[in-house]
């Protein structure tokens, strides 16, 4: 999803909830994954999806993040 063609951006909840909507699954069911602490991270979290940060040199891994990984082809450790 592209946040400008929703005419939502994060962290608002209802970016997440129409992705979910979109894809049929509950946020128990899915994994977001991200580099920015509070607009991903927190944010996927405060609605119940798992969080992965995608390591990011500017931030530090948020204490929310339910793991981290360096590359996006570390994904497949959580499939």
């Amino acid at each position: 999803m592209i946040s400008e063609w929703e005419g939502l951006r994060k962290p608002d909840p209802a970016i997440f909830h129409r992705a979910l909507y979109k894809l049929s699954v509950r946020a128990e069911e899915a994994i977001y994954v991200g580099d920015h602490p509070d607009n991903d991270v927190r944010a996927s979290r405060a609605i119940g999806m798992t969080a992965i940060w995608k390591e990011d040199k500017y931030y530090e891994i948020p204490a929310e993040a339910d793991a981290m990984i360096r590359d996006l082809l570390d994904l497949k450790l959580f499939l």
